[in-house]
């Protein structure tokens, strides 16, 4: 594209502006990526007031697109770090946004694999830092579907601090990070994510505002990460492996989903003497527990050495229940 036809990222992400845009570079929205861009801008205003980055920031986005919201991060935020898969539109964004200092575009996967954000991604974070003196990691996002979740929980699990995330994603997918014991999405991410940090639904986003459109609702979700929350985990890869394997099998009562977890052998006796102990009942499903009562489980299944500790924060948990 010429220069009298450099498009302006964010000043005009209309449905007829993003045809013709795509039109003339050849672009497609690839569903196997999770690309859907969003033609409603105050959407894209609202996650970034959300974000609220400031000059001690470091923005990390994945999915730049077209590069309408990383130009909202751009002058506000002390550092961008934007991540796109799609070598065509890592060109679009590298050409339409104006080179500087304080900002990466890297054209990467963000993810290495299923269980792990890309180490070169982390790289890129630590440079960016020391060049422009941030403090503070947050990831404002418009993710795309298909990677949505494992960015978040493995990035929750990862040794990068991160201060905050606000992302939109698909609202099955923020119904589950939000949902409360009990409830049809409550599971394993559910648990996890609840256990190291806050979160908070901030709205639900209907199809209309996308293009193309997904045969979903969206939603825009803020997760704060929590240090506290986080030392009471421990190590909190185990805990995601565990809460993936009690899951396999969840419409089972809990006496089934722990007898038959892969890789573990423990006996009917066994489960329920460690149940016994814990104060909790065989014949309930996982889901129908609350986050400290699976963080009990897991010490108590896979690898509680220390009796007296477990011992101590069931007590705790009890007494926290009945005040």
């Amino acid at each position: 594209m010429n220069n009298s036809a450099r498009p302006t990222p964010g000043q005009g992400q209309t449905l007829t502006y993003l045809r013709q845009l795509f039109e003339e570079r050849g672009l497609e929205a690839k569903s196997k990526l999770g690309q859907n861009f969003l033609i409603e801008l105050t959407l894209l205003d609202l996650i970034a007031r959300i974000g609220s980055p400031g000059p001690e920031d470091l923005v990390l986005e994945i999915g730049t697109g077209t590069g309408s919201l990383t130009s909202r991060m751009i002058g506000r935020a002390g550092a961008v770090l934007s991540v796109e898969i799609d070598q065509g539109f890592h060109q679009l964004a590298t050409e339409t946004l104006d080179v500087r200092d304080d900002l990466v575009l890297m054209h990467a996967d963000a993810l290495a694999s299923k269980n792990e954000i890309n180490p070169a991604i982390f790289e890129a974070i630590r440079e960016l830092q020391a060049r422009t003196n941030t403090k503070r990691v947050k990831l404002i996002a418009n993710l795309p579907f298909a990677i949505a979740t494992p960015v978040i929980a493995n990035l929750l699990l990862s040794d990068m601090p991160i201060d905050r995330m606000v992302v939109m994603v698909q609202w099955e997918h923020g119904a589950k990070l939000c949902a409360p014991p009990t409830t049809n999405h409550f599971g394993a991410l559910s648990v996890l994510v609840q256990s190291l940090a806050f979160v908070e639904l901030i709205r639900r986003v209907p199809p209309r505002v996308f293009w193309p459109r997904p045969k979903v609702d969206s939603a825009i979700v803020k997760i704060v990460p929590n240090p506290y929350k986080r030392k009471k985990v421990g190590d909190v890869h185990q805990f995601r492996f565990f809460l993936r394997d009690l899951y396999t099998h969840r419409r089972k009562n809990l006496r089934g989903a722990l007898a038959t977890m892969p890789g573990r052998t423990w006996t009917k006796t066994d489960i329920d003497a460690r149940l016994a102990a814990l104060g909790i009942d065989g014949t309930v499903r996982a889901e129908d527990l609350d986050k400290v009562q699976h963080l009990l489980l897991s010490n108590a299944f896979d690898g509680a050495d220390n009796q007296q500790k477990l011992i101590a924060e069931t007590q705790s948990h009890r007494e926290e229940k009945t005040e």
